[in-house]
């Protein structure tokens, strides 16, 4: 990728995305930024890519914002002040990498090992499936640290989730909520014991998410998509309309086939 911040594998359609700051806990620097979205273009625009897989290196996910990187530039002569930055952060670069991973076009699994903080919450939870260790934990520190609101979608993803008692009280509290209790709320769809089952783990899932209809994979994510907003009358209507359409394609003809002949499906691309 040319971004020492950011490094980007692809193997067998699944891409890999790793944060690399280790030493500071992958905070949302210009230059994880830069690299973020370099890779999100690639995961768009390339045709064998099957899953992105969304990890980091060290003990920390991600921690938000680059605080000593706004306070740096805000402090030099001339320099932006802090709103501004934070303005520009969130309109140009945050905000577009949480909205460009869900509409990607690809199933989203984030793995991960140690601390998630600030806009690092959003940004795990822009996954599809999240899967962390034992030792991660969760972690809202706007308002008790900061006097701010949560971002990078962490308002919206984690009322839905696991209901607005437990999303306001992580945040006013500024409550640590470690992987295993994350996950027996719902917030994320497992916790493991370590980092090599983190890895055995995410790698099964990821083979798994590969093999699936590519175009039926991203219809699901739309389609729950659409649920948080439609009644239920319109929600049924958009399973109709989806059944309908995907009925007509490939992966139905092949999968009615497989049914036939008493086989598991190739929903490989070549077919």
């Amino acid at each position: 990728m040319g971004h020492d911040a950011v490094l980007f594998e692809l193997d067998a359609g699944i891409a890999t995305l790793m944060l690399n700051d280790a030493a500071r806990m992958n905070p949302l620097s210009a230059p994880i930024r830069e690299g973020f979205m370099a890779a999100l273009h690639r995961v768009e625009t390339e045709p064998g890519i099957r899953v992105l897989v969304l990890k980091a290196n060290g003990k920390g996910f991600c921690v938000g914002a680059d605080l000593a990187e706004i306070l740096s530039r805000a402090d030099a002569p001339g320099g932006p002040s802090v709103p501004d930055q934070l303005v520009d952060l969130m309109d140009n670069t945050a905000n577009p990498i949480v909205a460009r991973l869900r509409a990607l076009r690809v199933p989203v699994v984030c793995a991960i090992d140690g601390a998630v903080a600030g806009g690092g919450v959003g940004l795990a939870l822009a996954g599809d499936i999240v899967i962390a260790t034992k030792a991660s934990y969760f972690y809202l520190p706007f308002v008790p640290s900061l006097g701010m609101v949560p971002d990078m979608g962490a308002s919206w993803f984690m009322p839905r989730a696991v209901g607005k008692a437990r999303a306001v009280g992580m945040t006013l509290l500024g409550k640590r909520v470690g992987a295993q209790q994350a996950a027996d709320w719902g917030l994320i769809w497992g916790c493991v014991d370590d980092a090599k089952a983190l890895a055995d783990e995410v790698a099964t899932v990821a083979a798994q998410l590969a093999q699936l209809p590519a175009h039926a994979a991203l219809e699901v994510r739309s389609l729950y998509a659409a649920s948080e907003a439609n009644t239920l009358a319109e929600q049924l209507a958009d399973e109709r309309e989806r059944q309908v359409r995907l009925s007509a394609g490939p992966a139905f003809a092949e999968g009615l086939r497989a049914f036939k002949e008493k086989r598991k499906p190739d929903f490989s691309p070549e077919r």
